[in-house]
């Protein structure tokens, strides 16, 4: 029946009417009962996103779901052209593409390009502008809170290096999170240059809640260190970066092994519980080091166990043994 139906209304469609005649009873039934044929719009967008775009066919598929409503690559086609512009390459255009595909859509001259002239202004090169571009276009006040990171970090290339490991910066509301959080850490006896060292490096502090500073502070009190001290700082850091319960075990198997101090080098907890246990265990079962003076000079503990400690050791003894060196030089000195 549906062949049949088809057969008839091609062959009704195709045969030659005149102007003036009337459509058939027919004719009539068959086209109020055939579904209406969509336009077609001429614009693939998937294959766009593939061929012009440099995105996988994957990646394509995904993006084009939120693309469906376009009807023709000029805007888009003005966008990738703005981008390349700025010295884009292809790689960074379909990273952000991928990221977030309505950057196809908007404005050049009405959202794009005073973002550009805003960040220009700032001393930005264009090859970071066209990043910050891309992952926050939509935020209106990027202008506004690119210039306060740049206040608050010190400098354009403290404030890219945090943004890299952290592109949440610039879509956090400054007042009510990254604000909030700087004047916590205020509190915690901390001065601007400490806030920009330990938020270029862990700069999720500024967009994490406050209960987590409040209880990063609490942590690094509960270990007996004092605010204002550079071993404060270092642990709000390292709990941010390997959690209070990796510290904690570090700090107690310093203290227990070593007698060490929260006045001792804290770059020392950055390292893992196995590789202290190692390097303290050779450093005194081997060498027959004294505890408080690997305590005082715990950067030992940082060294190579294989590719440093050891090798040296057994240059020291040899020449100590021959004569080359005197008995009373520090195993230290030699590592330095």
């Amino acid at each position: 029946m549906l062949r049949l139906r088809s057969c008839i209304l091609a062959h009704l469609l195709s045969s030659p009417t005149s102007c003036h005649r009337s459509p058939s009873p027919l004719r009539r039934l068959l086209s109020a009962a055939a579904p209406p044929i969509p336009p077609r719009t001429g614009f693939a967008v998937e294959e766009y996103l593939v061929d012009t775009c440099g995105l996988t066919r994957a990646q394509a598929l995904k993006a084009s779901t939120k693309l469906s409503h376009l009807r023709s690559p000029t805007k888009p086609d003005a966008v990738l052209a703005f981008l390349a512009g700025l010295g884009l390459s292809t790689a960074d255009v379909a990273a952000a593409v991928a990221r977030d595909p309505q950057l196809l859509c908007a404005g050049v001259e009405r959202t794009l390009s005073p973002i550009v002239a805003g960040l220009t202004g700032l001393s930005l090169p264009h090859s970071e502008i066209a990043r910050l571009l891309s992952l926050s276009f939509r935020c209106k006040s990027v202008v506004s809170k690119v210039h306060y990171y740049l206040r608050l970090f010190g400098s354009s290339d403290k404030f890219l290096q945090a943004f890299k490991r952290n592109n949440r910066l610039l879509s956090h509301s400054l007042e009510r999170v990254v604000k909030a959080n700087v004047a916590l850490l205020q509190e915690c006896t901390l001065g601007a240059c400490d806030i920009a060292k330990v938020c270029t490096t862990v700069p999720r502090m500024l967009t994490a809640s406050a209960e987590q500073i409040q209880a990063a502070a609490a942590f690094a009190e509960g270990l007996g260190v004092p605010r204002g001290s550079v071993m404060f700082r270092k642990i709000l850091l390292y709990v941010e970066l390997l959690g209070e319960d990796k510290i904690a075990a570090k700090v107690k198997y310093l203290k227990s092994t070593l007698g060490w101090s929260d006045a001792e080098d804290p770059s020392v907890l950055r390292r893992s519980k196995n590789m202290l246990q190692r390097r303290s265990e050779f450093l005194l079962s081997e060498l027959g080091l004294e505890p408080a003076y690997i305590a005082h000079r715990s950067a030992m503990l940082t060294y190579s166990l294989e590719g440093r400690l050891r090798p040296c050791y057994y240059v020291v003894k040899f020449q100590k043994e021959n004569g080359l060196l005197a008995h009373s030089h520090s195993y230290y000195k030699a590592l330095l």
